[in-house]
């Protein structure tokens, strides 16, 4: 069944069927004040810090049909009684005559028509405020004139997420709610935890006089809760209670009488939900965001800047598909993993201290350099802020506090405490800005260290040498890097001693990287360094790890490897065939010999699987894969982040064919048809998908917040189509399927605009034959930097 279609020109993918087989979202604000909307109106918004400071109570494990944090009512006048309804479906059901949810660019609109009224619902965060605005259109489209009430309701939760789930006497006593009321019956409905009453105050209102609210939740469900969400029976008197509440589940809703509305008629009405230190200091917002101007505005601010961010980076190609994932649904995912990193999630609730991770932001990093920069490096600044002198990183920190701590580690006191890959990620993401920018003055910045006294600060090259230094270091019996506590797969902890063959791709990249950049800025010595221990890592790589046909994973403690024939369970893995080919240590025929084995034992129709065969049973020596069944996540899943770099993988060696459909098996945009068994968001990546041993091949789950999208959009920006910023220009190396003819790019780099057209008329996947840029043919395959806010027109012909 299909759910809903991609509107490009829009940028929207609109869901038409609200009986979605999870529940869909889209995120709107960014984590200083938003969250995430539901297909069906609810909401779970917070400010800051989404495990201490939540605003709505949205509890994901209660069924698709229940009220989850927000929702609106109508009701219509019925002689003596009221017909009441939810326009977006949840939670009374209502049969409709249209529904439709516009997944957009940071907003949400649902639009549906119930008993001959049509409701359009805007929701979205304006970029300079931070409130939750619903723009609430409703028109009688029958033709007879209809009496209409519009009731908006929010549930609150204890701003500690966790607490409201564990501590059902304290929580309820300290909740408290007042109403504030200006002349004109404008009402704003407060509410706090008495604890932070001096500090803190939630607040929703609206632009529309309301003739009367409620704050408490069982006087508005009516009959000691015996009434429902689907039917509130307080809505069938005239008025509300207009109660304050003292204690309790604190609620805010209120009843706007709209009139009798003529056929055709329209009424508007724009609700706000924020917070803010107190009502005095909310005033300004308030009042704001009551006048309709000032929300058109922001409205419009709105899709100006997610104009301006996707046009960073424009591509069309033969592939529909593929261009709506990668000009804006692939982007966006990006910029929301920037964001909220794994911090707030409808799968992992955000609750607790995880926060950003190290090794996901500086991934993260690597998604959106291209269209925000500048935002780019802030958050490297606040990544290298959590790095320890000796080199290592914490693996996670609370993005507010700047706390930070080495995640699971700690449950587990006899592994090493540290994560043996995290600290090498953020040499990927500094030199990933730098050759996008240009701004070699960053390199020389100071940063401080975690564990380093105030004065201990130094540049960020010097925190980009010490994590190399850090792994070359830490090596095990057969001289390669030691896997820590965990490398990039958490789930497999072995005891000290272990080493990574994943750890050592990693960092043989980031020695590539740094080579290039000291080449770069022609300091010979230190690349000459790196080379001879790239070197020296390579050579060991290949005398040690190769099995024959495929590369192990690890060596435990003992020297016995994993991800080997010699295996029962977990005899390949997917990254021991990718990475030693993205890390240039595996030689051609073996480069080849390792993806052709990934091919041919790990590839489903679904995707590439991160291992076989899965573990059956649990086994402590393993650690957390062996928790999960055959085919689940880590453990025989489909684990989508380590697709793309497969198709790095195949790109580099030249075969476009496989790489373009590596990418096409995982895209969501080509799931649209096969949504009863995907399931999740065909907009976003999700983070997995059940693999072929388990009996629900081809489930998705915990979409949104993954290293998929960064990874996903780096395969197809520089790899695919092409398109590799340098230090010195634009380098254009394009590794297309053969059947591609022509493909046009605007991009967006050094300020200048590239105009790129790739012609294809032999038919190949690779190589470039010619390159002319503005009428004139250069010798090269890197177009050089313009920085002169000017267009450049480029031909590129392979053969």
């Amino acid at each position: 069944m299909k759910y809903g279609y991609f509107d490009d020109a829009a940028r929207e993918y609109i869901i038409t069927n609200p009986k979605t087989p999870v529940k869909w979202i889209n995120y709107i604000g960014t984590l200083s004040f938003g969250g995430f909307v539901d297909h069906t109106g609810g909401a779970l918004i917070c400010k800051g810090d989404p495990s201490l400071n939540r605003i709505t109570k949205y509890i994901q494990q209660m069924p698709a049909s229940e009220f989850k944090g927000e929702t609106l009512y109508i009701r219509i006048k019925k002689g003596n009684s009221y017909k009441v309804f939810s326009p977006f479906f949840v939670p009374t059901l209502d049969d409709y005559d249209k529904y439709e949810c516009h997944v957009g660019m940071g907003y949400s609109r649902i639009v549906s028509e119930y008993y001959g009224i049509r409701t359009e619902c805007t929701v979205f965060v304006p970029l300079d405020g931070e409130v939750e605005i619903r723009d609430i259109r409703i028109t009688n489209i029958s033709d007879t004139p209809q009496e209409i009430d519009l009731i908006p309701v929010v549930e609150y939760t204890h701003f500690d997420a966790v607490k409201q789930l564990t501590n059902a006497d304290w929580v309820p006593q300290t909740m408290q709610s007042r109403c504030f009321s200006n002349a004109d019956n404008q009402r704003v409905l407060i509410q706090y935890a008495f604890m932070n009453r001096d500090r803190q105050i939630n607040y929703f209102t609206s632009d529309t006089a309301a003739s009367s609210f409620e704050t408490d939740r069982a006087k508005f469900l009516g009959d000691n809760e015996y009434g429902t969400w689907a039917n509130p029976l307080s809505l069938q008197n005239d008025e509300l209670s207009n109660y304050q509440a003292h204690r309790g589940d604190n609620v805010a809703v209120l009843l706007h009488h709209l009139g009798v509305l003529k056929p055709w008629e329209q009424k508007r009405v724009i609700t706000q939900l924020g917070q803010d230190e107190n009502m005095l200091k909310a005033k300004d917002t308030i009042e704001r965001y009551r006048k309709k101007d000032e929300v058109d505005k922001a409205f419009k601010d709105l899709k100006e800047f997610w104009h301006k961010y996707l046009s960073q980076y424009q591509a069309h190609t033969p592939d529909a598909a593929f261009n709506s994932m990668f000009n804006v649904h692939n982007p966006r995912q990006c910029f929301i993993t920037y964001n909220w990193s794994r911090y707030l999630s409808y799968y992992q609730l955000g609750l607790g201290t995880r926060g950003l991770g190290f090794r996901d932001s500086s991934q993260d990093i690597m998604g959106v350099v291209d269209h925000m920069p500048e935002k780019a490096k802030e958050l490297i600044v606040k990544l290298l802020s959590v790095q320890n002198k000796n080199g290592s990183a914490m693996h996670q920190f609370n993005p507010m506090s700047m706390e930070a701590t080495n995640g699971d580690a700690h449950e587990m006191p006899d592994r090493p405490q540290y994560y043996g890959d995290d600290h090498l990620w953020i040499v990927l993401a500094v030199t990933a800005y730098v050759k996008e920018t240009g701004d070699m003055d960053f390199l020389e910045q100071s940063v401080q260290y975690y564990d380093g006294a105030e004065n201990e600060a130094t540049s960020v090259k010097e925190h980009l040498y010490r994590s190399l230094q850090f792994t070359k270091s830490n090596i095990g019996e057969h001289g390669l890097p030691l896997l820590g506590f965990a490398d990039w797969n958490d789930c497999v902890n072995l005891p000290t001693g272990a080493e990574s063959i994943f750890n050592a791709c990693l960092y043989g990249r980031a020695l590539l990287e740094m080579v290039e950049l000291e080449e770069h800025l022609g300091i010979k010595e230190k690349a000459d360094q790196y080379k001879k221990d790239y070197e020296l890592i390579e050579k060991r790589l290949n005398e040690t790890a190769w099995d024959g046909e495929w590369y192990v994973r690890y060596f435990d403690h003992d020297g016995t490897p994993l991800g080997s024939k010699e295996n029962s369970h977990g005899q390949i893995y997917l990254n021991a065939q990718s990475w030693p080919v993205y890390a240039q240590y595996a030689p051609k025929d073996r480069a080849r010999t390792a993806l052709d084995s990934a091919r041919s034992k790990l590839n489903t129709s679904n995707g590439i699987k991160l291992s076989t065969p899965g573990f059956n049973g649990y086994d402590p020596s393993k650690g957390g894969i062996t928790t999960y069944p055959p085919g689940a996540k880590e453990n025989g899943g489909i684990f989508l982040h380590t697709n793309p770099w497969v198709m790095i993988a195949e790109a580099i060696v030249g075969n476009g064919e496989h790489a373009y459909e590596y990418y096409n098996q995982i895209n969501p945009a080509a799931k649209n048809d096969v949504i009863d068994e995907y399931e999740c968001e065909p907009y976003v990546y999700p983070q997995n998908i059940l693999g072929d041993e388990h009996p629900q091949f081809g489930l998705a789950r915990n979409s949104w917040l993954s290293g998929t999208s960064s990874w996903t959009y780096q395969a197809a920006s520089k790899y695919i189509l092409g398109l590799k910023p340098r230090y010195n220009g634009l380098e254009i190396n394009p590794c297309i399927p053969s059947k591609w003819d022509e493909i046009s790019i605007e991009r967006l780099f050094r300020n200048a605009t590239y105009k790129i057209t790739i012609h294809n008329p032999k038919g190949v996947c690779k190589g470039v034959k010619k390159v002319v840029v503005d009428g004139k043919e250069i010798d090269s395959q890197i177009v050089p930097i313009f920085e002169d806010n000017k267009t450049h027109e480029v031909s590129v012909t392979m053969g």
